[in-house]
């Protein structure tokens, strides 16, 4: 089964805590803190992995996780960094937001290796926070949180030349006629259900790799019978040939089918039309009498005046093959090789939280004491004689949890609260 779009839940490793700890050996008094710093976590990385051309793997492995930080210990000791995980994908794969639908990264030409979510910082220890003023702070630094996000991949082929049509036109004999590409086929409608990829090798020039891209129907821009899944294989395309069946073997109007397939791609994304576009009028090798010079001229007057070139082909004898795929590679060599790639939309790393510590306790004589860097910083900067000053502490208190954490110590009205030398008298 081919697979090109999965969600996956990905999540970078949270940041080890610093410790708290004091430094208690024989004859030392008093040691002073030494409490170590927590180790980083580990990155969520996707990487490009040349030996994978589906997402099937994702279809049974659906949550990836780098490993956690150590948290630091006595003795200055640093806690250990956690593992980076690294997510392997075929090139050519989206990733996407999966709640906004905006593009993280788009794994493809010089873009091999991304990290996606950064691993949380390591918190700091507690020796890190002694002052002349505070020689046994009591606090450390937790470690940073992980970032976590369901994430879509969505795998869109890189391929050159994009080979469209309705189903039973041809296009799998033909890949198969010009490339190393070995498709299935039969006659039966979706005979293709996945895009096949096939490398066309031209006497005294470069060649180019081209895709058939499964059988399109009227409305798949609407998502109808598979569309989206199928359409979105074309985007990075830089010519597109059209394969219809000139000879109107299953009764279906060559030009018609054209206009269809051309309204789907302007549905999809209108730009597709901006492309350079080739038609191969298939099955000429069943024709009758003049019956292919009537076709051929109809659809010459239709397209060719629209820049549209019309080849009269048969892929099981290869009557005008060679002619077309020269002229496809000419067009090729015309274009400005500026790849499709799909910019970055979504920043993961705007999902910084606040990490500084605190500390609430309750002492022998009922005091609670708040303390810690965030506290002593928001103190430094606000002015708690004006009003605004005063209901932006308040706010503080209440947006950090630090009311709640004195309602889960039983604190009630009249009891003081007591920061860095200032004391408050609590009411609800």
């Amino acid at each position: 089964m081919f697979a090109d779009v999965a969600d996956i839940y990905i999540r970078s490793g949270k940041g080890g805590d610093g410790h708290v700890s004091f430094r208690r050996e024989l004859f030392v008094a008093a040691g002073g803190p030494d409490g170590g710093d927590g180790g980083k976590g580990g990155d969520l990385i996707f990487e490009v992995d040349e030996g994978l051309n589906t997402l099937n793997d994702f279809r049974h492995v659906r949550k990836y996780c780098a490993k956690d930080g150590e948290p630091g210990g006595k003795k200055r000791c640093h806690g250990a960094n956690g593992a980076d995980m690294v997510v392997k994908v075929p090139e050519g794969t989206i990733i996407k937001d999966k709640e906004s639908g905006k593009v993280i990264a788009d794994m493809s030409h010089d873009n091999k290796r991304q990290i996606v979510l950064r691993g949380g910082r390591g918190g700091k220890g507690n020796m890190n926070y002694a002052t002349p003023t505070m020689q046994a702070p009591k606090y450390a630094q937790p470690g940073q949180a992980a970032r976590e996000l369901t994430v879509t991949l969505e795998l869109k082929v890189i391929a050159d030349v994009g080979l469209v049509g309705f189903p039973n036109v041809g296009k799998s004999t033909f890949l198969s006629r010009v490339t190393n590409a070995k498709p299935k086929i039969a006659n039966y409608h979706f005979t293709t259900l996945n895009p096949n990829l096939g490398v066309v090798d031209l006497e005294g020039a470069d060649g180019f790799v081209i895709a058939d891209i499964p059988g399109l129907i009227e409305g798949a821009a609407d998502g109808i019978g598979l569309g989206h899944e199928f359409l979105k294989h074309i985007e990075r395309t830089k010519v597109i040939i059209h394969m219809v069946d000139a000879a109107s073997v299953e009764g279906r109007d060559p030009i018609e089918d054209i206009k269809v397939i051309n309204e789907e791609l302007a549905n999809y994304n209108p730009e597709l039309l901006k492309r350079p576009q080739v038609i191969a009028a298939n099955k000429c090798d069943v024709f009758y009498g003049t019956e292919e010079e009537t076709v051929i001229t109809l659809m010459k007057e239709e397209f060719e005046p629209q820049g549209i070139k019309v080849f009269p082909i048969s892929a099981v004898s290869g009557k005008g093959v060679k002619e077309l795929l020269y002229y496809v590679k000419e067009q090729l060599d015309s274009i400005e090789t500026e790849p499709v790639v799909f910019e970055q939309e979504f920043f993961p790393e705007e999902l910084e939280v606040t990490d500084e510590p605190f500390t609430v306790e309750k002492t022998e004589d009922g005091v609670f004491v708040v303390e810690g860097p965030r506290i002593e910083k928001m103190l430094g900067y606000t002015n708690l004689d004006s009003e605004k000053g005063f209901d932006f502490f308040q706010k503080f208190l209440k947006n950090n949890d630090i009311l709640t954490r004195l309602e889960e110590l039983g604190i009630e009205d009249g009891d003081t609260v007591r920061m860095y030398g200032l004391e408050f008298d609590y009411y609800k």
